[in-house]
């Protein structure tokens, strides 16, 4: 049976630390292929500067183009709004019965996993790879479920950061593929 990461994101822009953590995990699990997916609005966060569904994966496509074994996915822009993760893996689960997938999550969102809808039912039906990030420790015990705690390393760069680049006109390029980057540009996003 073929194992599938499910990385989901806003991805406002997709940058090098998102590949990164997908070739890291590709590398250093057992999965045989991670499916980055494209969110529309996040239930529990409010953003302005979210730039449309078109755009974003658009970038994602674009930073993806190249790398083995890491597919973009738009299958929540295809679903009912609001998008929750569990009706994600639901939807996944039932088109492609004879895969196993798993949800990768920051251990930023462990800490609040139990404000997700349906969460019980993903911790009762998938395996959850969880990746470090800055200030937040990871509570397993918290949760009863199939939670492993993947050693990958920090990236210490976020959307929020190179946006904030972008917009004052410096250093975002070194966050982000020259491909990302260039559409950026030829778009005059987040200015």
């Amino acid at each position: 049976m073929k194992k599938v990461g499910v990385y989901s994101g806003s991805f406002n822009p997709v940058h090098v630390g998102h590949v990164a953590l997908a070739e890291y995990l590709l590398a250093h699990t057992d999965l045989d292929e991670i499916w980055m997916v494209l969110s529309p609005q996040n239930p529990l966060k409010q953003n302005a500067e979210l730039l449309s569904d078109e755009l974003r994966y658009a970038m994602l496509q674009l930073a993806l183009h190249d790398v083995q074994g890491v597919f973009p996915s738009d299958v929540e822009l295809k679903m009912p709004k609001p998008s929750y993760t569990a009706d994600t893996l639901r939807h996944l689960s039932g088109a492609y019965p004879d895969v196993e997938f798993s949800l990768i999550i920051g251990a930023d969102n462990l800490d609040i996993f139990d404000r997700w809808r349906d969460y019980q039912y993903i911790l009762d039906n998938y395996r959850l790879l969880v990746y470090p990030r800055r200030g937040c420790l990871a509570d397993v015990k918290k949760y009863n479920g199939n939670i492993v705690l993947v050693d990958a390393p920090l990236f210490d760069v976020s959307s929020t950061m190179i946006r904030r680049c972008l917009k004052n006109g410096k250093g975002a390029e070194r966050f982000l593929l020259p491909e990302v980057m260039a559409f950026i540009n030829e778009n005059k996003l987040y200015r």
